[in-house]
Parts: C-alpha cells; sequence; structure tokens
C-alpha cells in the first residue's frame, strides 16, 4: 500500500485561513464575514490586508446569512464563517430560505465541527451538520482531511459559482496531503489501492482509515483507501468502481449515522453495486467533554475500530 508521511500536525481551520487570505489577494470580489469568531475561524489575516472586505456581524448569525446573501447576489463571493453547530443549526431556515434556494453564491464556514471539537463537549460539537446541509437542494457539501487539503478546497470553494458547505475543526491533526494537490470538488481521491476491502473516509477520520490500512496490511489484508472530501456530490463512479474491485466497504466519518456519507454511500451501492458494507461513525447520540484523541477512541472512530469494521466486511463476502 502506499504509505503517507506527517508532516507536522496542524489544524485544519489554519488551512481555511490561508486559503481565504490567498483567495482574497486573487480576487477582489472575496469578502469575509464572521459572527463575533474571527479568529477562531482565522481569518484574522484576512481581517488585516483586506479591512474593508471583512465584516464583523456580531452575535448575530441569522443576519450574516442574510448580509452575505445580499452580497453575492450584488457579485460579490462572501465567506460566512463561524463554528458549525451555530452556522448550520441556529440559521438553518436562513440558509435554506436566502441561500439555497435561489442557489445563491454564499461559502458557508464551519469551523469547530464533529467530535474533536473536544473540551467544549455536546453544545458545541456538532454531529448533524453534514446531514442538515446535503438535505438542501443544489449545496455543495465539503469535508477535507487536513490542513493542506483545507486551503485548496477554500480555494477551489472561491471558484465555485454556487452554495458550498465547507466543514473543517480546531484540534492539530496530521496533515500528509501533498501541498500542492489541486482540489476538484466532486472528486474523490485515491489515496491507496486495494483488493479485499474499500475504505471510504472524511474529515479527520481519512488518516485514522490510512492507519487502519496498515494495521490490517500486515495481517494479509489488501485495504483500498478512498478520501471522500466532497460529501456532495458524491463521486458515484468512483465508490461504484472500487466496490465492483475489492467486493466490500467500510465508511468512516465524524458524523452522526443519520444523514451522513454512510446513508449516501449505501444509497449508491444499493443502486448499482450491493456489497458488504460496515459504518463507523457517532451513532445515535451527541457528543461530550474529552480530548479529541479520547473522544475518538470512546466512540469508535479510530484506526483500531476502523481494521475492525474492514474485517468484519471482508468476513461477510464468504457468507
Amino acid at each position: 500500500m502506499k504509505r503517507y508521511t506527517n508532516t507536522g500536525n496542524k489544524d485544519t481551520r489554519s488551512g481555511f485561513g490561508a486559503g481565504l487570505h490567498e483567495a482574497g489577494r486573487a480576487d477582489a470580489r472575496i469578502m469575509a464575514l464572521t459572527a463575533d469568531l474571527g479568529s477562531s475561524v482565522k481569518m484574522d489575516a484576512f481581517a488585516r490586508e483586506f479591512p474593508e472586505r471583512f465584516i464583523q456581524c456580531g452575535i448575530a448569525e441569522a443576519n450574516m446569512i442574510g448580509v452575505a446573501a445580499g452580497l453575492a447576489i450584488t457579485g460579490k463571493i462572501p465567506f460566512a464563517g463561524s463554528f458549525a453547530e451555530f452556522v448550520t443549526g441556529r440559521v438553518y431556515d436562513q440558509i435554506r430560505q436566502e441561500v439555497a434556494y435561489g442557489q445563491v453564491n454564499v461559502k458557508i464556514a464551519a469551523s469547530h465541527s464533529g467530535l474533536t471539537l473536544g473540551e467544549d463537549g455536546a453544545t458545541h460539537q456538532t454531529m448533524e451538520d453534514i446531514a442538515l446541509m446535503r438535505a438542501l437542494p443544489g449545496m455543495v457539501v465539503i469535508n477535507p482531511c487536513d490542513y493542506n487539503q483545507t486551503r485548496a478546497a477554500t480555494l477551489a470553494a472561491a471558484e465555485y459559482v454556487g452554495p458550498v458547505y465547507l466543514r473543517f475543526g480546531r484540534p492539530a491533526m496530521p496533515n500528509f496531503t501533498p501541498a500542492d494537490w489541486k482540489f476538484e470538488i466532486g472528486k474523490a481521491i485515491l489515496l491507496s489501492e486495494g483488493t479485499d476491502a474499500t475504505i471510504f473516509a472524511t474529515g479527520h477520520l481519512v488518516w485514522e482509515a490510512l492507519q487502519a490500512a496498515e494495521i490490517l496490511e500486515a495481517e494479509g489484508v489488501s485495504a483500498e483507501v478512498i478520501d471522500i472530501a466532497t460529501i456532495k456530490p458524491l463521486d458515484t463512479e468512483a465508490v461504484v468502481a472500487s466496490v465492483a474491485k475489492t467486493g466490500a466497504a467500510v465508511v468512516a466519518e465524524e458524523h452522526n449515522s443519520a444523514g451522513g456519507l454512510g446513508e449516501i454511500i449505501a444509497y449508491s451501492l444499493a443502486l448499482r453495486h450491493p456489497a458488504p458494507l460496515e459504518f463507523i461513525n457517532g451513532g445515535d447520540r451527541f457528543g461530550q467533554s474529552g480530548t479529541p484523541s479520547e473522544l475518538l477512541r470512546a466512540y469508535g472512530l479510530d484506526a483500531i475500530h476502523i481494521a475492525e469494521a474492514v474485517r468484519r466486511a471482508v468476513a461477510r463476502k464468504h457468507v
């Protein structure tokens, strides 16, 4: 299997900040809005260089989305950033009516997503946001895996015409994808080829999937690892082709079982190529306080649990 090297732990929110700053230098239409969390969402560099294009909306997320939609209608490209919990559930009506319904060119930048937010606990750990955003017609949903990919995804989102939900996180996590990879919206990324089963992973769990593949390789099990950075639109052709080759799959995501990547892959395979399929996710429950690594272990989202799910999927091929 192909191996990847962690070049140093970095937070994906800083990848967003770097991408936003770079996009802002390249295109004067880029604007940044935040609801009292500019530093947390890493908009500081953009705000310092382009103060006239940075809007501090205060703790008024619904208003922020309305302002962003208005700016987009005038030809601007606004990135509206806050914690994932606040910029989805708190303002879902505004996103639906003012952004998705009219296919307005607003980019929703969602930091501090998932369990790996850590010690802030269940009230801030959104595990439902992908389901909410996936359900909106025409909304692109992107969940990059590391700093480099988040920076590249931010640049791609800036160029894309239409609403985008861009999900990233707070903790410093392994940074392993090449810095020069160009991000293509809607394309799955084959990280390592395999023959016995496919691991489809997204976000922070992509690194865990790669570690799981190494564990399995030592046991003689060949796992293909595919990074699903774009959850919507899903690269259905890549999903079906991989499972047609390996005959079994596992889907790993830092999200609840309802409405996430697992469901859309199961839907695609049910229509095109049914096969044994196992799921690694947060189940039907809220988060809790703890360090990111503690929570990944407690919720069964680490490499050890992914490897075990692959073993189950492979065993089902022979039943």
